[in-house]
């Protein structure tokens, strides 16, 4: 019996947990998401093997196994406190591995289990990374999607021609969320802090912050610009297919 089970850790009841603090910050997160599985299934059908990459909790692969029963995925991730909840979550399901790793690291993707995926699917997750290794990175992911494959990134990717658009954008959304927070909404910050006191996630959350600190922003180029390093890293076509006023969907063919 793990230390989870054996403490009676309701892995649902986390994964429910960190759904409500990530809408916090977007509302249309599951709209998002459905896009992205249809995206999916229009490019390479029903049926994927999915790198979840920067997988967090493991929300992508639950919405993926959710509509597609036969896709099979693979989470990476470096956050050990978020890759106890996606373990524990999916334990016993086959069709699901996770892997520790740096995608900062240049060995990273040796350590994977297959050589070439239909779909590499990420969200929320890349702005934590400079240009410098974001480009690396798309380079990499170029050599992991197969011919006919496809890369999605789900992110905060601003287009600074516009700021006075952006500047409206950031007071709305932000007078709403003060509202959702004095309902009683956690933000990131209180939700982490009920992690640390967490018996099983007390540990991990610990090592979490001694890996990343408070929190690492990259530079969120706009959607335009990834576009253009996905192409010069090996991408056929690139364009966002959906975007709400904070967040773009990109598409990546190979």
């Amino acid at each position: 019996m793990t230390d989870a089970a054996a403490t009676g850790t309701d892995w649902a009841a986390w994964q429910e947990s960190w759904d409500r603090q990530q809408e916090w910050y977007m509302p249309d997160r599951e709209e998002r998401f459905r896009v992205m599985l249809d995206m999916v299934e229009a490019v390479v059908g029903p049926e994927p093997r999915v790198l979840d990459l920067a997988c967090g909790t493991g929300s992508i692969t639950d919405r993926l196994l959710k509509r597609f029963p036969k896709a099979t995925s693979v989470g990476v991730d470096l956050d050990p406190a978020l890759l106890a909840i996606a373990r524990g979550s999916f334990d016993g399901d086959e069709r699901v591995s996770f892997l520790t790793a740096d995608l900062k690291d240049p060995k990273w993707v040796e350590e994977l289990p297959h050589g070439s995926y239909d779909a590499v699917l990420t969200a929320t997750a890349l702005h934590w990374l400079h240009t410098e290794p974001l480009t690396a990175l798309y380079g990499q992911l170029a050599g992991l999607v197969r011919d006919g494959g496809v890369f999605m990134n789900a992110d905060h990717m601003i287009d600074e021609t516009t700021p006075r658009i952006n500047a409206a954008e950031r007071a709305h959304r932000h007078t709403v969320m003060d509202r959702a927070k004095d309902a009683g909404a956690l933000d990131w910050a209180a939700w982490w802090a009920v992690a640390a006191q967490d018996p099983v996630l007390a540990g991990p959350t610990a090592r979490r912050f001694e890996i990343y600190g408070e929190h690492a922003d990259g530079d969120m180029p706009s959607a335009r610009r990834h576009a253009e390093i996905l192409r010069a890293a090996g991408f056929d076509e690139a364009r966002a297919v959906w975007a709400s006023p904070s967040d773009t969907l990109l598409l990546a063919l190979k």
